[in-house]
């Protein structure tokens, strides 16, 4: 009976702690005012906000949902390195390393929620004015040519 080799057993016993520990893959959620909006990531569809979806983290996505009589809204999903690569460099070595960099579990999807607020077909929204004593703010992934600033916060 032939012994492996030490580096041969090393290498299947240590395989990326990344893959292990989180997958490849990773749940993000997806919701939308109003909902029911169709989602679209990478081209395919995806099902109905709000919606779950498990992604690639090898992969930046981009994102998009329609609906009926309201403009489409749009993202892109970026991927970071993942926190258990230290533990690959520690623990699993060049290895450990390489396979989560070809698995994808090197990555992360650095959003784990995207909401989408979509805007009537026609641009005008219809909403309420607010109380005297209460602020809105809103905050978008992008931004539209027609917006315009009409006020700056400042830490007091």
């Amino acid at each position: 009976m032939s012994r492996l080799p030490l580096s041969l057993l090393l290498a299947l016993t240590v395989v990326g702690c990344a893959s292990i520990m989180h997958g490849t893959t990773q749940d993000i959620g997806f919701s939308s005012n109003p909902t029911n909006a169709k989602v679209t990531v990478d081209g395919q569809p995806r099902g109905n906000t709000p919606v779950v979806v498990k992604l690639p983290r090898k992969d930046n996505h981009i994102v998009r949902m329609e609906l009926d009589g309201y403009q489409p809204f749009e993202a892109t999903l970026t991927r970071g390195t993942s926190g258990w690569v230290w533990g690959n460099i520690v623990f699993g070595g060049v290895v450990g390393l390489a396979v989560d960099a070809i698995s994808g579990g090197l990555y992360k999807i650095n959003e784990t929620q995207v909401a989408g607020t979509m805007l009537p077909a026609n641009g005008v929204v219809q909403q309420g004015k607010p109380p005297a004593d209460e602020i809105r703010i809103a905050i978008g992934l992008g931004h539209d040519v027609r917006w315009q600033r009409i006020g700056t916060l400042t830490r007091r």
